[in-house]
């Protein structure tokens, strides 16, 4: 008897361990046949079993069958399971946790994840965009967040959460994403500077963005924009005349850094002491006669000047207009006549840059040159689209 009821539990052991490899061989033909329902039915079941639940072919299968739910063209499929790309990926790299390294299934499970992820990330960036432009920007972020996990490695979404999350409101989705892109050793200047914007005017942790800009600048000692909000920091904190003691010394140790000139011409124009900041601009182009801020401040100088004459002039009543006609037209004239090759230059600099073209047509437009006004500003209208 004691034998006949060893043989009979042996036997049934046998029977469980068949009927669940049997479930993963179903879950495979139902898979071949395109039955996602049946396929995810069989390998849920076997998953679990505690006879395949440490099988590298279950949790293969398991990949496999919620990958193909993913990509089903039909929505009942896809409907299945509601994260079917999470499953999917948890299922290969189970695959590969429990084969050898160089198994059958951990093999196959290394390249279905990759082109899987692949595919993922194309079609949530995609499906991020056309979110966007239609100004579903919750939907934007969730697609863009999806496509971050597929490849974690890239910095195009992360830089397109952050700057929605901004658009959003969602400052602290936004922070995250920038944080995640220095942590990516991306030290781009404008992270810093968005970084830094939030911490200090949306946040009002001055301690915080002081911390970024600092970061920033170390990465990005030279950038113009960083430098610059450095050096208004110690202008608001009273210590201005410190903020150009600064500069004067780096231009002492960098004396053919044209972008020291620019930016100490541009705190003494904070400071209303043209004079110096239109030295300082012209010696930015003895470095570099093409640099673009150099040129476009030294215009908007030069325009200024005409324009404040300009509205002077107008506010004069008829007799005193007839009187001064003589000497300050020729004066306004010549001013926007000064302005005129900066801002030209500046434009060559930099094609596409609105405020250029905007601020170039009025300036044709007050040495009446109206045709090449309405070219500038038909230029400028082009390129805001």
């Amino acid at each position: 008897m004691k034998k006949l009821i060893l043989t009979a539990v042996a036997g049934f052991s046998m029977q469980i361990a068949f009927a669940q490899n049997g479930a993963v061989t179903n879950a495979n033909l139902y898979l071949k046949s395109g039955t996602l329902d049946k396929a995810k039915t069989e390998i849920d079941k076997a998953v679990v079993h505690e006879k395949t639940a440490n099988s590298a072919k279950a949790w293969f299968t398991k990949g496999e069958v919620y990958s193909a739910m993913l990509n089903s063209p039909l929505p009942a499929y896809k409907s299945l399971a509601e994260n079917a790309l999470d499953e999917s990926l948890a299922a290969y790299d189970k695959a590969i946790a429990l084969d050898k390294p160089d198994g059958e299934f951990a093999k196959q499970a290394q390249d279905k994840k990759k082109a899987l992820s692949e595919v993922v990330y194309v079609s949530a960036i995609n499906e991020g965009v056309k979110l966007y432009n239609e100004q579903n920007l919750e939907g934007a972020l969730q697609q863009l967040e999806k496509a971050h996990q597929a490849n974690p490695t890239d910095t195009l979404a992360l830089q397109n959460l952050a700057l929605i999350a901004e658009q959003a409101e969602k400052y602290d989705i936004a922070k995250t994403n920038y944080n995640r892109l220095l942590a990516m050793n991306y030290t781009k200047p404008n992270v810093y500077k968005r970084l830094y914007y939030i911490n200090k005017d949306i946040d009002k942790n001055n301690a915080e963005a002081t911390k970024v800009l600092e970061a920033g600048l170390k990465a990005n000692p030279n950038d113009k924009d960083l430098m610059l909000e450095e050096l208004n920091s110690y202008i608001s904190s009273g210590r201005g005349a410190e903020a150009v003691t600064k500069l004067e010394n780096a231009i002492k140790v960098d004396p053919n850094n044209a972008n020291l000139y620019n930016v100490l011409g541009e705190i003494y124009n904070q400071q209303k002491k043209t004079d110096l900041a239109e030295q300082n601009f012209k010696k930015a182009l003895a470095i570099n006669a093409n640099d673009y801020n150099a040129n476009y401040n030294l215009g908007v100088i030069h325009f200024n000047r005409g324009a404040e004459l300009s509205k002077k002039y107008n506010k004069m009543d008829a007799v005193a207009q007839r009187k001064a006609a003589a000497t300050t037209e020729p004066q306004i004239k010549k001013h926007f006549n000064n302005a005129l090759p900066f801002f030209e230059t500046a434009l060559k600099a930099n094609p596409t840059d609105n405020s250029t073209m905007d601020t170039l047509a009025r300036v044709y437009l007050a040495l009446g040159r109206t045709k090449d006004a309405e070219a500038m500003n038909k230029k400028a209208d082009a390129a805001k689209k």
